[in-house]
């Protein structure tokens, strides 16, 4: 790490941004790796364990943008220790009083999805602190708690077999209620803040098509992302009859991967380009999950395909923000409530038909082969805006890698 970004912001604020983002991102997708067991133990049809795991993921996208307001007036530091204690409170709720049917788990996933939206308070409080030299740094270290998603599928599947799913939800809340003592004593607010952004500043954007692109290429890849981390370890143990613990060990290296290569999609779209990146990337995604949606008959053959279709998701995070502080340098935070959110929406669309398709086909491959189609619809569209985007971007916003 380079000695000048070191010395350039507040290193305890932003150690606690990342840890208060990855325990909250591993709580919010917990009801997938504990799927197999819930919908054992409640009966559940498919149908149901799809929006029992995708409930979390719709709840943090809308909760991303009422956490985002609530940080632009009463700054993140109070809304993070404010949205925790209420994770907290709520699981421990549940865990005592017990989870007993499937309209309990949905009241649990939105208590869940406010972790979800822990995004909208980790991001600003980190990059507060940082030049816009080291921004992307900030952001990366920052952002690099989605790799919770990972902890969810590793750990919860094992513990739920040793002490019972429904403990699980109670074990859970001892990291986090770590994780909101350091936040306490380490976050800080940056005192020079922005004015507040209102309501009329979400609105104004949204009259933007540019904006209504970025929301719909971040849908897929981080829609594709989170969806499948939240539904996996359901499906590797239906499809292919791995027992939990496996399905969730599998679903953890498939995680594990487009975590870990988001930083790298944004380091590839500086030197290359954006649009040149998604393009690739949405093509690959695309004949990925469209393999996937044919039906691969063995667990050896659909993970290394899994793996490439969520590299290529994973790389798509990161190059979709290199393009949008290009276009939208001067409303970048509310570029990324908005864009935060569609793309929790698409988590919820591809966990959620992923179980209706099972119900009602008998099989994934529809699940999957609508996704596909969207990976499709993706590439499509930033083959028709890339021609504008690169001769109009340089002349408004100077030279840039589009």
């Amino acid at each position: 790490m380079h000695k000048g970004f070191l010395k350039a912001g507040d290193l305890p604020t932003l150690f606690a941004a990342f840890l208060y983002f990855d325990f909250s991102f591993m709580v919010w997708v917990i009801l997938g790796p504990l799927g197999v067991a819930v919908g054992r133990d409640l009966h559940l049809a498919p149908a149901d364990k799809g929006l029992m795991v995708a409930t979390p993921v719709l709840a943090g996208a809308l909760l991303r943008v009422v956490l985002g307001i609530l940080v632009d007036r009463f700054r993140p530091k109070r809304v993070g220790i404010a949205a925790q204690i209420i994770v907290i409170l709520g699981m421990l709720a549940a865990w005592t009083i017990g989870i007993h049917n499937f309209g309990t788990t949905l009241l649990l996933g939105c208590v869940l999805g406010l972790a979800g939206a822990s995004f909208a308070v980790a991001l600003p409080l980190a990059s507060s602190w940082y030049p816009p030299e080291h921004q992307g740094t900030a952001l990366g270290i920052a952002g690099a708690g989605n790799s919770g998603t990972v902890l969810a599928a590793l750990f919860a599947p094992g513990l739920a077999l040793a002490f019972g799913w429904q403990n699980v939800i109670g074990l859970a809340t001892i990291p986090l209620f770590v994780t909101l003592c350091v936040f306490i004593l380490m976050a800080k607010d940056n005192p020079r803040t922005p004015a507040p952004k209102t309501l009329a500043d979400y609105a104004r954007i949204l009259r933007i098509p540019d904006a209504w692109w970025f929301m719909f290429f971040y849908s897929v890849t981080f829609g594709g992302f989170v969806g499948l981390a939240a539904s996996l370890t359901i499906y590797f143990n239906d499809q292919y009859g791995l027992t939990p613990v496996v399905a969730g060990y599998c679903t953890a290296g498939v995680v594990f991967v487009g975590s870990l290569v988001r930083p790298l999609g944004g380091a590839v779209a500086d030197r290359v380009g954006g649009v040149r990146t998604l393009t690739v990337l949405y093509t690959v995604a695309a004949a990925a999950f469209a393999t996937i949606a044919s039906g691969l008959s063995t667990i050896f053959l659909a993970l290394p395909v899994f793996v490439l279709g969520m590299l290529c998701l994973g790389m798509g995070n990161g190059a979709v923000f290199q393009l949008v502080p290009q276009r939208f340098r001067n409303e970048i935070g509310v570029m990324t409530g908005v864009i935060g959110m569609t793309g929790g929406i698409g988590g919820f669309y591809l966990a959620s038909s992923l179980g209706f398709s099972k119900q009602y086909t008998g099989g994934y491959g529809l699940g999957f082969l609508v996704f596909a189609m969207l990976a499709a619809a993706a590439l499509v569209g930033i083959t028709v805006v890339r021609g504008r985007w690169r001769t109009t971007w340089s002349q408004l916003y100077g030279s840039a890698r589009v």
